[in-house]
């Protein structure tokens, strides 16, 4: 049996750490590609320009356009190939640093989220979409970032909902990681750039990996809430420092190396609904994760965990919760559908999933979490 595990070749995170960036770029050069949007980069001005100061280096600004389009990563390619740029850097969010990758190809690339919405950072994949905004592809490189950099005090100042729903994409981590392992599924840890003859995509996770979606969940459980109140203070604490870690790092090798399964397929499901658009991807995931465990027939006292944790931090519990205030079977069977299309995640769970199974499980999950958001309110 093959088994593979991917990750950055660095990990480093620390209040103010953005101001080691330019000793790392002068590890590949003096100069660097810097893809991030305008409002980001301003800011983190003061502390680029002294690390620019201190380091000797120049970063070559690429004024993103907030898509990570084709025609957005040409012309950045073509500007970095013009100012003979050493490095890639993505800062920002999610689109920005999936720019960065794509045009990195895989190749010294310095990724500096200023948010811990995701667990996209530390992966070798992209998406890719049009210049419109609408999905494309997906993209796989030969390796994962070179440097992920995380500044805790910028990610401090940010709104805290994106940290929350970045605790929401890390809660399915461990659930999805167990299903897989259980199915002797395949990873995306084994996916390499491209299409090569003889290059085997097919590939196990690890038991690290497994221990390191374990410990995310751990984590998501021990810091959460002490996280979320020093977020909301703007301040860095140890419980915050530990969340960041868990949404940014555990969460990323977690879900590539361990393997995706019905939660996330759930959330793709879930796009279809118009409502759900002004939520954000972790919010859907956490919903998505109380349905999984419904789907796979959890233990209730294991339900009763995650559906407390959510409430605790404020993500959702219930379709109310991410813009769904009504369904009709037909819709929930639509969402089904969506969420077990051939090529999705959610056949890795340790059991033939069909449309109709999937959709009682939201049902169910969703009642699971009005009774329980009822039962909270009725206490207080």
């Amino acid at each position: 049996m093959r088994r593979t595990f991917i990750s950055p070749a660095k990990y480093t995170q620390g209040e103010d750490e953005l101001l080691q960036l330019g000793y790392f770029v002068s590890t590949f050069g003096t100069s660097a590609l810097l893809i991030a949007h305008p409002d980001d980069v301003k800011r983190v001005q003061a502390k680029l320009d002294a690390t620019s100061s201190q380091f000797g280096i120049t970063l070559v600004k690429g004024d993103f356009q907030g898509e990570c389009s084709r025609q957005e990563i040409s012309r950045l390619q073509e500007l970095a190939r013009e100012h003979k740029c050493a490095c890639t850097i993505g800062l920002g969010g999610g689109k920005a640093i999936d720019t960065a990758k794509c045009v990195a190809e895989g190749d010294a690339l310095i990724i500096v989220p200023t948010i811990a919405a995701t667990d996209a950072p530390t992966s070798h994949s992209a998406v890719i979409y049009t210049s419109e905004g609408a999905f494309e592809d997906y993209a796989y490189f030969k390796a994962s970032p070179s440097v992920v950099l995380i500044d805790t005090t910028v990610i401090a100042q940010a709104p805290t909902r994106f940290l929350v729903s970045g605790m929401g994409d890390a809660l399915s981590t461990y659930f999805e990681a167990r299903a897989t392992a259980a199915s002797y599924s395949n990873v995306n840890a084994g996916l390499p750039c491209g299409v090569h003859a003889g290059v085997i995509t097919e590939a196990k996770g690890t038991k690290a990996a497994l221990a390191l979606a374990r410990l995310c969940y751990d984590t998501l459980l021990e810091d959460g809430v002490l996280a979320k109140l020093a977020c909301d203070q703007n301040v860095v604490t140890p419980a915050l420092e530990n969340i960041i870690e868990t949404n940014i790092l555990l969460s990323g090798l977690g879900f590539e190396s361990s393997g995706l399964a019905a939660a996330h397929a759930i959330h793709n499901g879930l796009t279809a609904l118009e409502g759900t658009h002004h939520y954000y991807h972790g919010e859907k995931v956490a919903f998505s994760t109380i349905a999984q465990l419904v789907l796979e027939n959890a233990q209730q006292a294991e339900i009763d965990q995650v559906l407390s944790f959510c409430h605790s931090v404020g993500l959702p519990v219930c379709l109310a919760d991410i813009g769904v205030a009504s369904i009709s079977h037909e819709e929930l069977l639509e969402v089904a559908r969506k969420a077990c299309i051939p090529e999705e995640s959610i056949h890795s769970m340790p059991f033939p999933v069909t449309a109709e199974a999937v959709a009682a499980a939201i049902a169910v999950a969703d009642k699971l979490g009005e009774a329980f958001k009822k039962s909270k309110e009725q206490r207080v």
